[in-house]
C-alpha cells in the first residue's frame, strides 16, 4: 500500500513537473524569439548608420566618385581586419546603398519586423521607391521567405496588382483601405508553380486540379487574406443545376472571390456567365455580414472590346485577368502589365486616356 502511495505521488509530481517544464520552455522560447528580433532590428539600424555616415563623409569630398571609392576600400581594409568580412568592401558598398534606398529610417524600422538582412538586400535591387516600401511592407506581413520575395519581384507583383493600374491614372482609392478589391486582384497571374510549359495544351478540368495540387503556391500568388472554400461549388436553382469552379474568402475584404477557368480569350458569353454566379452567390449563399462577392475569369488573354461594351465596363463586382501558366522574360511581362493596363483603363472608363 505504501508502495502504492508513493507511485501516485510520482507520478503526480512528474506530471506537475511536466507542466512546468512545458511552461518554462514557452517562456525560454519567447524570449529566444524577442532577443532574436531585437538583435536582428539593431544589426539592420547598425547597417543603416554606417551607410549613412559613408555617404555624408563622401559628400564632404571634393571628387566625391572617386574620394568614395577610396573611401570606402580603406575602411574596409581597417574594419574587416578587426570585425571580419561583414565590413568588407561589398558590404560596406551595401551598406551605403541601403541608406540611399531609404533614407528615413522609420520607413524600415516600422516594417523590420519578420525580414532579415538577405530581405533588404534583395528589395534594394527594385529600382521604383514606392515599390521598394510596398515589398518591405508586404514581405514583413505576410512573413515572406527570400525565395518568395525574389520570385515576387522577379514578376512584377506590385506591379501587376490592379491598384497599381488605378494609381497610374490617378483615380481615385476606396474611403475604406482595407475593402480596396483592386489592391486584391492581379492582371497577368503568374502560375508558373503548375508545372505546364509555355506551348503546353490543357482543359479547364486539367487546370483547375493543377491549382488544387499547387493550392498554396496559387493562394501566395493572389495574395493577402485568401482562403480556399470550395470547388465546383454546386448551385441549385429552381430550373437548373449551376457549377462553379473555384470559392475562395477574402479575410480581408471579408467577401467571396468566384473563379471561373478559362482555356481560350475573354468572351462575352464568358463574362455573362460570371455575372450570373455572382448574382446567385450574393442572393443564395453570401450572409448579410459579408461584403458583394466579386468573381474573376482566369483566361488566357483580355479584350478591349469586352471591357468596353460588356457588363465588366465600370462594375466593382466582375474582373477578368489575364493568366500565364508559365515564367515569362522580362521583357514579355513588361509588354504584358502595359496591355493589362490599358484593358483597365477601358473597363473603367479612361480608354481615352491612351
Amino acid at each position: 500500500m505504501k508502495e502504492d502511495n508513493h507511485n501516485r505521488i510520482q507520478t503526480s509530481q512528474k506530471s506537475e513537473s511536466s507542466g512546468l517544464i512545458d511552461e518554462i520552455r514557452e517562456i525560454i522560447e519567447r524570449g529566444r524569439s524577442q532577443a532574436y528580433a531585437s538583435a536582428n532590428q539593431i544589426v539592420i539600424q547598425t547597417y543603416w548608420n554606417i551607410g549613412r555616415r559613408i555617404v555624408v563623409e563622401e559628400q564632404q569630398g571634393k571628387q566625391r566618385a572617386e574620394y568614395g571609392k577610396r573611401l570606402i576600400a580603406n575602411l574596409a581594409e581597417q574594419l574587416s581586419a578587426i570585425y571580419g568580412s561583414n565590413y568588407s568592401k561589398r558590404n560596406l558598398e551595401y551598406y551605403r546603398q541601403f541608406y540611399l534606398c531609404f533614407k528615413d529610417f522609420e520607413i524600415v524600422n516600422t516594417r523590420v519586423r519578420n525580414l532579415t538582412w538577405s530581405h533588404i538586400r534583395r528589395i534594394m535591387n527594385e529600382s521604383d521607391p514606392e515599390a521598394r516600401v510596398w515589398y518591405l511592407k508586404e514581405a514583413s506581413e505576410q512573413m515572406w521567405s527570400v525565395r518568395t520575395l525574389s520570385r515576387n519581384i522577379n514578376t512584377q507583383y506590385y506591379g501587376r496588382r490592379m491598384a497599381c493600374y488605378r494609381e497610374s491614372l490617378a483615380l481615385p482609392k476606396p474611403i475604406i483601405e482595407d475593402n480596396d478589391t483592386q489592391e486584391y486582384i492581379k492582371s497577368p497571374v503568374i502560375a508558373e508553380f503548375l508545372g505546364f510549359r509555355k506551348d503546353s495544351k490543357f482543359d479547364e478540368s486539367k487546370l483547375e486540379q493543377a491549382l488544387i495540387d499547387n493550392l498554396e503556391q496559387f493562394i501566395m500568388e493572389l495574395g493577402r487574406g485568401f482562403a480556399f472554400v470550395d470547388r465546383q461549388k454546386h448551385i441549385v436553382t429552381d430550373t437548373a443545376d449551376y457549377y462553379i469552379d473555384l470559392v475562395f474568402y477574402n479575410i480581408k475584404l471579408k467577401r467571396y472571390v468566384l473563379f471561373e477557368l478559362k482555356t481560350h480569350e475573354l468572351t462575352h458569353q464568358d463574362v455573362g456567365q460570371l455575372d450570373m454566379y455572382v448574382r446567385m452567390y450574393d442572393d443564395m449563399v453570401k450572409d448579410d455580414s459579408d461584403n458583394p462577392t466579386i468573381g474573376i475569369l482566369l483566361c488566357t488573354n483580355t479584350d478591349k472590346t469586352i471591357a468596353r461594351y460588356s457588363v465588366l465596363h465600370k462594375s466593382e463586382q466582375l474582373f477578368a485577368s489575364k493568366y500565364m501558366a508559365y515564367m515569362p522574360t522580362e521583357e514579355e511581362l513588361r509588354r504584358e502589365i502595359e496591355t493589362q493596363k490599358r484593358f483597365f483603363m477601358e473597363q473603367h472608363g479612361k480608354g481615352d486616356m491612351e
